[in-house]
């Protein structure tokens, strides 16, 4: 999904709920501010923004699921 000029990774306009999926370098300084900005933009847009990292993903999707499913209702 595009909003302004940023891109994320997925998104349910309905709600107004974005996800991002964050990898390792997500926590390089530099590109923390960039998804601070992001997130923050986003935010200004009427978003709420869910960061999910990878690895919880790969090892914990029960948990990813059911933090999607808690803000999705809750919407």
């Amino acid at each position: 999904m595009v909003i302004g000029d940023y891109i994320y990774d997925f998104s349910c306009n309905e709600k107004k709920i974005i996800v991002e999926l964050d990898g390792g370098q997500h926590s390089e300084p530099e590109i923390k501010t960039k998804d601070e900005n992001k997130q923050q933009y986003a935010i200004g847009q009427g978003y709420k923004v869910l960061r999910f990292q990878n690895i919880d993903v790969d090892k914990n999707i029960e948990g990813v699921l059911e933090k999607l499913r808690k803000n999705l209702l809750d919407y």
